[in-house]
């Protein structure tokens, strides 16, 4: 006699959305350039915006416009929903392209820069806290260029450590450092 067994496999629940990752700029009677920065996952508005209104919503108020450049973006819906409405998306040429503009028609309006999401993340921290200084005059533009040129300097200790073995350093016949001149030892006589 044979015995079938139906394995069958456990049911997976979806997981959870994960969390807009987001730094805002404090309360501040100084007006800046930026409102704080958002980091986003994708390049996909579609799931993207609905995680970070959701975020705001509570903060600051019914966002029902979002603004983007479509540099960034290959495909900027004309709507989103968001919790059982719509957020209008719409696109500007002239907008900074590394910038969200988000808009209430009862609050008013917030600029985000937007974290490219391939950014490795000491990068982000670093672009997410420099957006979220209160009254800073640097626009989104401005930080991420920032933030390249960074990325691309060399190590400050490879630089070093080539100098020392390139003879950057004054080295005796015998490869020690030599004594440096100090400047006269007696009168007249110089090291």
């Amino acid at each position: 006699m044979t015995i079938a067994l139906e394995r069958t496999t456990p049911a997976t629940l979806p997981a959870p959305p994960r969390p807009a990752r987001l730094a805002l700029t404090p309360k501040s009677p100084l007006g800046g350039q930026l409102d704080g920065a958002w980091w986003p996952r994708t390049r996909d508005l579609v799931a993207e915006l609905p995680l970070l209104v959701a975020a705001l919503d509570e903060t600051w108020g019914r966002i029902t416009r979002v603004t983007v450049n479509p540099d960034r973006w290959p495909v900027i819906p004309h709507t989103v929903p968001v919790d059982g409405r719509t957020v209008h998306v719409g696109w500007f040429t002239e907008q900074d392209p590394d910038k969200l503009i988000l808009l209430s028609y009862t609050i008013g309006r917030w600029d985000l820069l937007v974290v490219p999401p391939h950014t490795a993340p000491a990068a982000a921290a670093r672009l997410m806290a420099a957006a979220s200084v209160p009254g800073s005059v640097l626009t989104a533009g401005a930080l991420i260029a920032a933030e390249t040129v960074i990325g691309r300097r060399p190590d400050v200790r490879k630089r070093e450590d080539a100098w020392e073995s390139e003879g950057g350093a004054c080295m005796s016949p015998m490869g020690f450092p030599a004594r440096q001149p100090v400047g006269p030892l007696s009168a007249g006589a110089w090291w």
